[in-house]
């Protein structure tokens, strides 16, 4: 279809065609005429006038035919080589596809473009005013949320907890944990780990004294009179109550060392002991299976996927500043350093030149198949609408350029007696 740039185009071809067909029509009527003046004896110049007007129509008849064997065949004869547009349409197109493969989408004209273009420097340049840091920081939040809203909750639970699943149970964690308790042992961290308890045990010994008596003149067999019983339970708890002081107390206390010792020696055996590495994988098996951890490692997609979202809506959060402070950062420092710059330079380069390589059959072929889509014809009065109207000039510059080569031999001819 044509729009009203096109007909407008069209309409200024035909003004033109007028104008070099009315040229070709006062050059004819100026030769019949100067015929005439010479037949009657009107003088030399009658001569030099027919020779330039006969000239003139020459040029403008050949070029005419020129003009009009790009888009059809002159005066509808079937004469070979014309109506070239429309005849050699998706010849065309193969040929432009290969011209701009070979000379724009050639790895050394993208390379040369890019390196010209300077990209690492303005880049930098760009980045390090603040401004555009915020607007590239917000750019990069709506997309952060647009992705995160695309995602389906239900998917992306799905394959984090396959992924950490499989990751875990894929991993003996016996030998890691062996070591890290190795340094802490060695480091004396697990000191305050063992001073809790032991406040805790005696806070609940304090608290529950009679709950211990208890115990014990429960498990006492049922002969023994309860005075005895009581005595025993006073007894037990008190020596209970005492040990746990002390070892509170006491940093030096052999149960503490004694505790020392057993982390030690389990350390070593998680380390280097078929039997308790394979105790503890059993017993990760069975934690990862349950289902209220299955449940727990899914929910960490919803918890990290609304932190996100808030961070990301929030101008004013640590996420959203960080970005914006790193970006102005790296700005400048590609604003000023050269190393930096011809890296980035040359990653990009090396990326554009293999889509460009990669690609460069499908980019052409784009070309070449939309041009053998087009129609001959319409394609034809397309072409025409829009480099027709300089095509007409050729015409007029034909039949001046015809005339003034006729003028120019007759002259010559003349001058030499011819």
């Amino acid at each position: 279809m044509f729009n009203a740039a096109d007909e407008e185009r069209r309409r200024g071809v035909r003004r033109m065609k007028a104008t070099a067909t009315g040229l070709l029509v006062l050059v004819a009527l100026v030769y019949a005429l100067a015929k005439w003046a010479q037949d009657t004896g009107a003088g030399p110049w009658a001569g030099y006038v027919a020779a330039a007007a006969e000239a003139g129509m020459v040029g403008a008849l050949a070029d005419w035919f020129a003009v009009t064997a790009l888009f059809r065949r002159p005066l509808g004869l079937p004469i070979p080589h014309t109506a070239i547009i429309p005849t050699k349409k998706d010849q065309l197109g193969v040929s432009l596809g290969e011209f701009v493969g070979e000379n724009f989408l050639s790895a050394d004209v993208v390379k040369a473009r890019l390196h010209a273009l300077g990209i690492g420097g303005r880049l930098g340049a760009w980045l390090a005013e603040p401004a555009h840091a915020d607007r590239v920081t917000a750019e990069l939040a709506a997309a952060l949320r647009g992705a995160l809203t695309v995602l389906r909750d239900s998917d992306v639970q799905a394959v984090v907890g396959e992924a950490i699943t499989r990751r875990a149970e894929s991993a003996e964690i016996a030998p890691g944990m062996g070591k890290t308790l190795e340094r802490v042992v060695a480091d004396g961290g697990h000191h305050r780990a063992v001073d809790l308890l032991c406040a805790k045990a005696h806070d609940w010994l304090v608290t529950h004294g009679e709950s211990v008596m208890d115990a014990v003149q429960g498990g006492a067999p049922g002969w023994t009179p309860r005075f005895v019983d009581r005595k025993i339970g006073d007894r037990v708890y008190k020596e209970l109550l005492r040990f746990v002081t002390e070892m509170r107390d006491m940093p030096q206390h052999p149960a503490r060392g004694a505790v020392d010792r057993f982390l030690t020696d389990f350390a070593a055996d998680l380390q280097s002991d078929t039997e308790t590495r394979a105790k503890v994988e059993r017993l990760k098996s069975e934690i990862l299976a349950r289902g209220e951890v299955q449940d727990v490692i899914a929910s960490a997609w919803t918890a990290i996927r609304s932190m996100i979202l808030s961070a990301a809506e929030d101008e004013q959060s640590e996420l959203r500043l960080r970005v914006r402070s790193s970006l102005i950062s790296l700005g400048a420092r590609l604003a000023t350093d050269g190393r930096l710059q011809d890296k980035l330079e040359g990653w990009i380069e090396g990326a554009v030149v293999y889509v460009v390589t990669t690609y460069r059959t499908e980019v052409t072929s784009l070309i070449t198949d939309t041009v053998a889509g087009w129609d001959a014809e319409h394609t034809s009065r397309k072409i025409e609408a829009h480099i027709g109207r300089d095509l007409q000039f050729i015409r007029i510059n034909g039949t001046v350029v015809g005339a003034l080569a006729g003028l120019l031999i007759y002259s010559v001819s003349r001058a030499f007696g011819a």
